[in-house]
C-alpha cells in the first residue's frame, strides 16, 4: 500500500508539472561577431599620388592610395606593369595588402633593380581594376640622345644663310595705332626670307614688332608661335603698348599664323588681302628635299627676323632672348643655333622636333606624316634627312643659358623628345622643369618662370 501511494505521489507530481507550461521556453539567442561579412563587400576605391614630380633617380616610388569603405578588412592585390615610353617590358611587381575596415593605406611600389635613365609607363591595378596609367621619369638628363648629323650639317646651314644674305629683306612696317601708346608703338611688319626652292621668289614673312619710344637701347625679346591649325580663325596674338621695358617681336614662319589668316581673322592692320597657306600641312612639304623642305626655310625665316631686329635702334643685340612652345620651342633652339647674333638665353617649352628615331617610336604623329611622304627613301635615308631639323643636332650649337619644360604625359611632343636636345646643349646654364600631370600645353606659371629667368641674365 505504501509503493502505491509512493508512485502515486509522482505521477501527480509530473502531472501538475506538465500542466504548469503553456509553451516551451525559447532559448537566448547566441551573440553574433560585429565584424561579419557583409553579404555584398563594396569595392575598394583606389589612385595614384604624385609623387617626387614623378621623376625619380633609379627606381620608382609609385604611391597607389587605397581606401576600404567596407565595415571589415579587405585584402587588395597590387599589380604594376612597367614598360618602357617605347613600349618594352621593364618590370611587373605583384603583391597583396590587407586593408583595415573603414580605412585607407599607402602602398608603396618600386622596383627590385634600378631602372636605366629614360621615361616610362606604370599601369597600376587594385583587384584587377584600374588605378590610374602614367609615365615617369627616371633620371631624365642622363638620357643618351647622341647627335645623327650628317658630316655636311653646318656647311648645310651654311649655305642656306648664304642664300638669305643675298635676299633683300625689304622690311615694311604697318603701325598698328589702336595697339600702340607714347610707351610703345606696335607694327605688323613684313620681311622677305629665302625662296621654297633654290630657283624661287623670296616668301614674305610677318611678326608683330613692339617698339619702346624713350630712345633707348632695350633687351630684344623673340616670341615663336607652336604649329597652326589648317582652319584657323583665331587672332595671332598681338602685343599692347603699355610694357615697354623689351623690344619684342611676335614672328610668324611662313604659311603659319600672321602667315595664314584672312584679314578679318588678324588684328586690324590696314590690309585688305588675306594671307594664305599655301603649303597644305607643313611638316609634309617638300619631304626629302634638302634644299626645298619646309623647316629649311621656317628656320630661315627666323634668322631673317633676328636680322630685322638688329637694323632697330633700341634693340639691345647683346641681350636676346627667344621663347615658344611646342613648334615654338623648336624654333628657340634652331634660331639660337643658326643667328648670327649670340642668344642670351632661350625658353623652349614641350619643344617640337626632337630625336626624330626614337619620337616615331613613341606617337603616331608626326611619324604616319613622314612615312607616308617619304617616297622611296628608306628609313635610314628618312632619319638622315630629318637629322638636319632634329633639335637634338642643333642643340650642340648652343651655348645660351636655357630654361626649358616638359609635361610627362605629353602624347605630342613626349619628354624624351624635349630632352634630346636639351641634354646635347653646350651650355650648363640650363635648368629643366617636370610637369607631372601634364600633357601637351604650356603651364600656367610658365611665363612667370621665363621671364625671371631672363631678367636674372639681363644687364
Amino acid at each position: 500500500m505504501k509503493k502505491i501511494f509512493i508512485l502515486f505521489s509522482a505521477l501527480l507530481f509530473t502531472a501538475t508539472m506538465m500542466a504548469s507550461c503553456e509553451s516551451p521556453v525559447t532559448p537566448e539567442p547566441e551573440p553574433q561577431p560585429q565584424d561579419s561579412i557583409p553579404a555584398e563587400l563594396q569595392a575598394l576605391k583606389q589612385s595614384v599620388v604624385v609623387t617626387d614630380n614623378w621623376v625619380f633617380d633609379s627606381k620608382p616610388s609609385i604611391t597607389i592610395r587605397i581606401e576600404n569603405p567596407n565595415v571589415v578588412s579587405v585584402d587588395a592585390a597590387i599589380k604594376v606593369s612597367i614598360t618602357t615610353d617605347q613600349r618594352r617590358a621593364a618590370a611587373t611587381i605583384e603583391k597583396t595588402v590587407s586593408v583595415a575596415a573603414n580605412s585607407s593605406e599607402d602602398v608603396v611600389v618600386t622596383t627590385d633593380e634600378a631602372l636605366a635613365p629614360g621615361f616610362y609607363k606604370a599601369n597600376c591595378f587594385v583587384n584587377q581594376r584600374i588605378a590610374r596609367s602614367f609615365y615617369f621619369g627616371i633620371n631624365p638628363t642622363a638620357i643618351v640622345s647622341a647627335p645623327d648629323k650628317q658630316p655636311d650639317f653646318d656647311e648645310y646651314w651654311a649655305a642656306a644663310k648664304e642664300q638669305l644674305d643675298s635676299i633683300d629683306m625689304n622690311a615694311q612696317l604697318t603701325l598698328l595705332e589702336k595697339k600702340s601708346t607714347d610707351k610703345r608703338k606696335i607694327y605688323l611688319v613684313e620681311l622677305q626670307s629665302v625662296p621654297d626652292s633654290p630657283d624661287g621668289d623670296p616668301v614674305i614673312v610677318r611678326g608683330y614688332y613692339a617698339e619702346p619710344q624713350d630712345g633707348q637701347k632695350h633687351p630684344v625679346i623673340m616670341h615663336f608661335y607652336g604649329y597652326d591649325s589648317q582652319n584657323a580663325t583665331s587672332w595671332p596674338p598681338c602685343p599692347g603698348g603699355n610694357d615697354s621695358e623689351y623690344a619684342e617681336f611676335f614672328f610668324s614662319i611662313r604659311g603659319q599664323m600672321l602667315n595664314n589668316r584672312g584679314a578679318t581673322h588678324r588684328y586690324p592692320d590696314g590690309k585688305e588681302e588675306d594671307f594664305v597657306n599655301i603649303y597644305g600641312d607643313w611638316f609634309a612639304y617638300n619631304f626629302g628635299v634638302k634644299d626645298g623642305y619646309y623647316y629649311r626655310g621656317a628656320f630661315m625665316d627666323c634668322v631673317q627676323a633676328v636680322r630685322f631686329m638688329a637694323t632697330r635702334e633700341t634693340s639691345d643685340m647683346t641681350q636676346l632672348f627667344a621663347e615658344g612652345s611646342s613648334q615654338g620651342g623648336a624654333l628657340s633652339y634652331a634660331v639660337a643655333a643658326l643667328s648670327d647674333y649670340p642668344f642670351t638665353a632661350i625658353a623652349p617649352c614641350v619643344a617640337f622636333l626632337g630625336d626624330f628615331p626614337d619620337y616615331f617610336n613613341i606617337v603616331s604623329w608626326p611619324a604616319e606624316t613622314a612615312k607616308a611622304n617619304k617616297g622611296s627613301m628608306t628609313d635610314e635615308e628618312m632619319y638622315a634627312f630629318l637629322s638636319y631639323f632634329d633639335t637634338k643636332n642643333l642643340a650642340t650649337r648652343i651655348s645660351a643659358a636655357v630654361i626649358a619644360c616638359s609635361g610627362l604625359q605629353d602624347g605630342t611632343c613626349p619628354p624624351h623628345t624635349n630632352l634630346a636636345p636639351y641634354n646635347n646643349l653646350l651650355t650648363e646654364d640650363k635648368v629643366i622643369y617636370y610637369y607631372p600631370e601634364m600633357g601637351h600645353e604650356i603651364p600656367s606659371d610658365w611665363n612667370k618662370k621665363i621671364m625671371t629667368f631672363f631678367k636674372e641674365r639681363m644687364k
